[in-house]
């Protein structure tokens, strides 16, 4: 069997105005889908974060996959090491202070490893799961992911509502700037769902301010529901002290208050709190710093940025070696993502914390049937080969002209939020 095609189809989907600590979420969320097809005519999918310079950069490893055995999966990875280097980026886009992570390479080559998964898959009958060493677990849980937000659903609506929304449709459009609004929020995400743990993306608004809303969702939920708060590393050591002080006997784990594994093993030594990461331990270079420190308790994994499923399964190796609790990272995404998140939790038997996951908050899908759902916060594992899912190319090519309609070509909350409030700027350390 061997590669024969390889498409790469940017992709944008509604997104409402969420608040983060790099600004505010556009209308429109990118995507890049990867479909491989075989000579055997069996296809796979992969999906990851989108912009233009990862398109092309996909693009360009066309020529190193077409021709291909897609199960030799180490020679794919070490002729796309030998084409893009270790990061696929110069040096000056590695992450620095920068909000989020913005290597591309680790992009490419889980784009391609997921499809190639999900072609093996169907072409032995087998689902992903199976071929990462089977179940270890038949549901994955996910938490409720909560967002400070302005009035509005995203995309065409942009910062406009639709009054015959119902139910979490509606929920989903209204604004949540204070306690009171992310506990509503809370409810309606976990009515709709039926989440059992809720995590707050904080850094957006006064840190005593974002306390104070854990410390609503705790009288309003009990202490029966785990509670997370990740304020993306733009708090003070002596801020996230202070904070974490009122939080203490509260959170289920504390996500990157601070930047850096130093200080986030300084906060980690002075609070009762299990301190979680996504931002200081992020690659497998990094795994040296955090043992000499023990920078965190919790690793966030994401396959979209450790390399792949391979890969995160040798992080998950790692977690159990050194006793780190591992819990897995979401962003923006569709349902090629889920699945394949799913199948991966389902194959690590130390993945014990339920998943985050944006889901919810997008409406638009590529895959066969339409969105996923939960069961109870659950989504149940696929018996079916592959990924379980099959691609609907008619909204692919919908959700595609959407993205060449909106002008977005790459993510950049700073500039979206200059739109609410002019000269706003990205600061590192904010409080």
């Amino acid at each position: 069997m061997k590669i024969r095609e390889m498409h790469v189809t940017p992709i944008a989907v509604a997104d409402p105005p969420l608040l983060n600590a790099a600004g505010l979420h556009a209308p429109y969320a990118l995507r890049t889908i990867v479909e491989i097809v075989t000579d055997e005519n069996i296809y796979g999918l992969g999906e990851v974060p989108g912009s233009a310079a990862t398109t092309k950069a996909l693009e360009d490893a066309r020529e190193v996959v077409i021709g291909k055995d897609p199960f030799q999966l180490n020679s794919i990875q070490r002729e796309l090491l030998d084409r893009f280097g270790v990061d696929g980026v110069d040096s000056t886009d590695a992450r620095g202070e920068s909000p989020w992570d913005k290597r591309r390479h680790v992009h490419v080559y889980s784009a391609i490893e997921v499809a190639c998964f999900d072609l093996i898959g169907k072409a032995i009958g087998r689902p992903v799961v199976d071929l990462l060493g089977g179940r270890a677990r038949d549901r994955v849980d996910f938490s409720a992911y909560l967002f400070y937000k302005y009035e509005g659903a995203g995309g065409e609506l942009g910062f406009g509502t639709d009054p015959a929304a119902t139910g979490w449709a509606a929920a989903r459009q209204r604004a949540a700037l204070d306690p009171d609004g992310v506990v509503a929020q809370a409810k309606a995400m976990c009515d709709a769902f039926g989440f059992k743990s809720i995590k707050l993306k904080g850094g957006a608004m006064p840190p005593h301010e974002e306390t104070d809303a854990i410390l609503a969702m705790y009288d309003a939920f009990g202490p029966e529901t785990p509670l997370r708060l990740d304020p993306n590393a733009i708090w003070s050591v002596e801020t996230a002290l202070r904070e974490g002080k009122r939080l203490e006997g509260v959170l289920e784990y504390y996500e990157d208050p601070v930047r850096g594994q130093e200080a986030m093993a300084a906060v980690g030594k002075a609070l009762d709190i299990p301190m979680a990461t996504n931002m200081c331990t992020t690659a497998f270079d990094d795994l040296p710093g955090s043992v000499k420190v023990h920078s965190e308790d919790i690793i966030l994994s994401d396959h979209h940025f450790w390399g792949g499923l391979r890969a995160s399964m040798e992080l998950a190796r790692f977690c159990r070696s050194f006793g780190r609790g591992l819990s897995m990272h979401s962003n923006s995404h569709v349902g090629i993502s889920l699945a394949a998140m799913t199948h991966l939790a389902a194959a690590v038997p130390n993945l014990t914390y339920a998943c985050d996951t944006h889901y919810p908050w997008q409406s638009e899908e590529v895959i066969v049937g339409g969105r996923f759902e939960f069961d109870e916060g659950a989504i149940v594992l696929s018996n079916e080969p592959g990924l379980g899912i099959e691609l609907d190319r008619v909204m692919l090519a919908k959700l595609h002209k959407q993205y060449n309609d909106c002008g977005l070509t790459e993510r950049n909350d700073e500039i979206e939020m200059q739109k609410v409030q002019p000269g706003w700027k990205f600061q590192a350390m904010r409080y």
